[in-house]
């Protein structure tokens, strides 16, 4: 009986795991922690460095080109990695204690595409969600899924396919795409 039991838990068990999913993707990271891509554009200042401030797009590459230290990689990095990144160059020959800011203008666009009203390319804005792209977009066309998405996603310069519910997060870059429902 006690192994019917055990049986019966590890069935039961096995089950539920088959059901997870992974970790909801509405816990975003914070604005300052978003991941910096190409396209990018960043407004990135050096205290007392007219020459060395400006607006700066970051790359195919991934990285971004600066004046004296010439590329740096930003793929991947916070705004305030970068920060550390460029005044640790600097720190290489050119100034003593370099004081650096880097900000983000503007994200890389999110594109929607499929089964909406309007599909293309939308500027992100931080605590975007799958809902109010689509809402950009235009909405819904009455042939629509209208509760999976397809989203493509590029991490660290690879494109990961992935699927999200309506009110999870959208990050920069993001592809959705919004398929027509069976029936």
């Amino acid at each position: 009986m006690n192994l019917v039991r055990t049986f019966a838990a590890i069935v039961v068990l096995s089950l539920l795991a088959g059901c997870a999913t992974p970790p909801p993707s509405y816990l975003a990271p914070p604005v300052g922690q978003l991941p910096l891509d190409s396209g990018d554009q960043l407004r990135i200042t050096v205290l007392g460095q007219p020459d060395l401030s400006g607006t700066f797009t970051v790359d195919e590459s991934g990285a971004i080109a600066m004046p004296l230290i010439g590329a740096v990689m930003a793929r991947g990095q916070t705004a305030a990695g970068l920060e550390g990144a460029i005044a640790a160059a600097l720190r290489q020959g050119f100034l003593r204690t370099p004081d650096v800011t880097a900000q983000v203008e503007a994200y890389r666009p999110v594109f929607v595409m499929g089964e909406v009203a309007t599909s293309g390319q939308y500027a992100y804005r931080p605590g975007l969600n799958v809902q109010q792209a689509i809402a950009i977009a235009g909405g819904f066309t009455p042939r629509a899924n209208q509760n999976l998405f397809d989203v493509v996603r590029r991490i660290r310069g690879e494109p990961i396919a992935m699927r999200l519910g309506l009110l999870d997060w959208v990050m920069p870059g993001d592809t959705i795409v919004v398929r027509q429902r069976l029936i």
